[in-house]
């Protein structure tokens, strides 16, 4: 008799996998609204929705303008009538922006406005979980539960979404337009994660990085927010990234003057990052070797 394979994200617990610093790149978001059940690539593979020719040129056309690009639905029942709603993000700090519009069918996906002009501001948040189920099971267990916990409270700015990426942290959320990459938000108050973010705050425990900085900074900012109890979204900016033999300097802009954030880059024990991986892998993995303000 085969033994049941324990699902990745309940291995990443059980291990203690640090989250910080593995926040999925992309400093822009494309998100289009797909109702119904996704395949394990929402775009390319759920031809009951869209069709995958159709797909593919949305799917080109986002990567090709640099875009990282999500499908989003309601969570709940389909409607019987779709709606092709979009949202356009930019998350780089400082220059945040998020607009929204709608679209009478999936082709005028293909010819949208990359930055947003199409269609209006949004005041937003958006606050999109990952609910990919054919992607990876703990996407669809853990991911489902967080975003029906979230969106009974803030029902107008919650989205299931697509892959985004570290199925191991499940249930994995980003907050746009800041780009705020969170995991395991199943294991807490996951709305309460959203009623910081309104307060211009974040939770350091659950926060994955901010998907516009390198992996590199997104740790620093770590170790630097766990030293000084910091949790405004806003603060330690990046000044400087520097790399040297065997370790990475980052300088984070303090409230009291510049910080310097030595870090190791190590890679793991080999791991399976995905419940339908075979093979396992190394991942890269940071950790703090000094941490102190610059001297003046």
């Amino acid at each position: 008799m085969s033994r049941k394979k324990v699902p990745c994200s309940d291995q990443s617990l059980a291990r203690g996998d640090p989250m910080y610093g593995t926040a999925s790149a992309g400093s822009n978001w494309l998100l289009l609204e797909l109702s119904g059940a996704w395949g394990p690539s929402a775009f390319l593979q759920s031809p009951a929705i869209i069709d995958p020719a159709l797909g593919r040129t949305v799917v080109r056309r986002a990567e090709k303008a640099g875009m990282r690009i999500a499908a989003i639905r309601r969570h709940g029942r389909r409607p019987a009538t779709p709606r092709w709603r979009w949202y356009v993000a930019r998350a780089e700090p400082g220059a945040e922006a998020l607009y929204r519009g709608e679209v009478d069918d999936p082709h005028a996906y293909a010819d949208l406005a990359l930055d947003g002009s199409d269609g209006e501001p949004s005041a937003g948040p958006l606050i999109a979980v990952c609910a990919h189920g054919t992607h990876d099971q703990c996407c669809a267990v853990r991911g489902r539960s967080a975003c029906r916990a979230i969106a009974q409270e803030f029902p107008e700015n919650t989205w299931e979404c697509s892959h985004l990426g570290g199925d191991r942290f499940a249930a994995t959320m980003l907050v746009l337009p800041e780009g705020l990459c969170y995991g395991r938000v199943d294991t807490t108050d996951s709305a309460g994660l959203v009623r910081r973010y309104l307060d211009g705050r974040l939770d350091n425990r659950f926060l994955r990085g901010r998907t516009s900085l390198p992996h590199a900074v997104q740790a620093a900012q770590y170790f630097a927010r766990e030293q000084s109890g910091e949790d405004r979204i806003d603060a330690l900016a990046p000044l400087h990234v520097e790399r040297g033999d065997g370790h990475i300097l980052v300088t984070l802009n303090g409230k009291a003057g510049p910080i310097e954030v030595t870090l190791e880059e190590q890679l793991s024990e080999p791991l399976l990052s995905q419940c339908h991986a075979e093979v396992a892998g190394q991942v890269r993995v940071f950790t703090c070797a000094a941490l102190a303000p610059v001297a003046g």
